[in-house]
């Protein structure tokens, strides 16, 4: 795992309040369901079972929970949220398997925008940037133009420099 000068490490988590802490409940079954994290830094793993654990976040880290569900006949389900963890007493929006939920970023379902963010997700990665580091208004202008079947912008570097520059003028 990465260290990020914002983002707490493992080591610094004993000082953290659990229940200040965001989880997610991933589980696979083989050929029916699977949620699981595209990206975001945990800190945190309980394994439960071999089909089901649990990832927690501390407050104000992004992160990409995809859900895909199937039957017989094929997926009924596909979808994906990009949500920052939220602190006690912050608002959030509720989220299956995610509690308490978390501010949401993009959510979007059905398998060819879902697998469109996920092509974005790869496309800012190739820029060398971690997608939790991503300005978090990218995320929303993906999920506002793939809403409306509009192709989004990439992102680009000075896009993540101007970024990097306003959260150190804000901070």
């Amino acid at each position: 795992m990465r260290t990020h000068p914002h983002i707490p490490d493992n080591s610094r988590t004993d000082k953290v309040d659990a229940s200040a802490l965001t989880t997610v409940e991933l589980l696979w079954l083989e050929k029916r369901i699977e949620n699981r994290i595209r990206f975001g830094r945990h800190v945190s793993e309980k394994v439960l079972n071999r089909n089901r654990r649990v990832l927690s976040f501390l407050p104000g880290s992004i992160f990409a929970f995809v859900r895909w569900t199937s039957n017989d006949f094929g997926a009924v389900l596909s979808r994906i949220d990009i949500l920052r963890a939220v602190a006690p007493g912050q608002r959030y929006s509720t989220v299956p398997w995610i509690t308490p939920g978390g501010e949401s970023l993009l959510r979007l379902s059905g398998w060819p925008k879902v697998e469109r963010v996920l092509q974005l997700i790869d496309v800012v990665e190739a820029l060398g940037v971690d997608p939790a580091d991503a300005a978090h208004d990218y995320w929303h202008h993906v999920h506002n133009r793939l809403s409306v079947n509009e192709m989004p912008r990439p992102y680009t570097r000075s896009r993540h420099q101007a970024w990097l520059h306003r959260r150190r003028v804000t901070s």
